[in-house]
């Protein structure tokens, strides 16, 4: 996948990102995976226009909070089993595109403890709003 910024619809935003968000929930379509949480790993990047995220009075209300991220990927880990990571990534995307400010959104997760041979096994998505 291209650099998203590289993409010309988002030449005017900046990047908000959350890096390697530890959440342990019950996520697999597996029995074994179906008895206990997993750790997984989230990423997130927000574009969010300058235009609407450059603060004029340096106050938090000016700009997408980083606890945005944080709580609304906890409300949606809190909402029980989930079978699939890409139902995951896609779920946390459209939240995330849900926020007034944010014109675009990538989002990734990973299982780092799926496999000894390997960092990790992970999904990624990347959506912008139509105007």
């Amino acid at each position: 996948m291209p650099a998203a910024l590289s993409h010309p619809a988002l030449i005017d935003c900046r990047r908000l990102f959350l890096r390697n968000y530890e959440v342990w929930i019950n996520i697999g379509v597996h029995d074994f995976e179906k008895r206990g949480e997993q750790r997984i790993l989230i990423n997130v990047d927000l574009y969010i226009p300058l235009s609407s995220s450059t603060p004029q009075r340096d106050e938090l209300d000016e700009v997408v909070d980083y606890d945005f991220i944080r709580r609304t990927i906890a409300e949606r880990v809190s909402q029980g089993h989930i079978h699939l990571q890409e139902t995951l990534c896609d779920d946390v995307l459209r939240l995330m595109l849900a926020h007034p400010r944010v014109k675009a959104a990538k989002v990734s997760t990973e299982k780092p403890d799926v496999y000894p041979d390997c960092e990790s096994v992970g999904v990624e998505v990347f959506a912008l709003k139509s105007t």
